[in-house]
């Protein structure tokens, strides 16, 4: 295990785990992605189905477009990303919540564009941007930005287990 303890930190156990694992040993290859003319009720239902939160928008030579979340699709009834979960009771009981999105297709509410990430990048970069711009997951694109995988947190989390075991 290359792990080390280290108690000048306060005895904060340190890694180099994700600076030796590359995005491209970790990340979903598989991807569900959509295009923008998807209607989002359709969107909401594979994320419900796949039990997914996010979902990449591609055109169709699969460039990355955006990336649709279920964050995005709260956002149409007023649920933005900056409301608490007080906010959202709120609204359940009548209040209104402000920034609504409109639209009927995915590329009306998408979020453009989406963070990506080079599959030769080390984990420890992914976690950075990801703790950085509070996301839960990369878009994974080659140099011409086709879609090549999805990074999420709980594919780190467990490539992190399976290394320390």
């Amino acid at each position: 295990m290359n792990t080390t303890h280290d108690d000048a930190t306060g005895g904060h156990l340190t890694s180099r785990i994700g600076f030796e694992m590359l995005v491209q040993e970790v990340m979903t290859k598989d991807v569900i992605s959509i295009t923008k003319y998807e209607s989002i009720l359709q969107v909401a239902n594979i994320l419900t189905e796949k039990n997914i939160s996010g979902l990449p928008v591609v055109d169709k030579e699969k460039k990355l477009v955006g990336i649709i979340t279920q964050a995005d699709i709260l956002s149409m009834v007023g649920v933005g990303r900056e409301h608490t979960f007080k906010d959202l009771l709120k609204y359940m009981l009548g209040e209104p919540l402000p920034a609504r999105r409109l639209g009927d297709h995915v590329g009306d509410i998408m979020t453009s564009p989406a963070l990506t990430i080079k599959p030769d990048a080390n984990i420890a970069e992914a976690v950075r941007i990801m703790d950085e711009k509070r996301i839960r997951r990369l878009t994974v694109v080659d140099d011409k930005n086709t879609l090549i995988g999805i990074l999420t947190r709980a594919d780190i989390l467990k490539a992190v287990i399976k290394k320390l075991k």
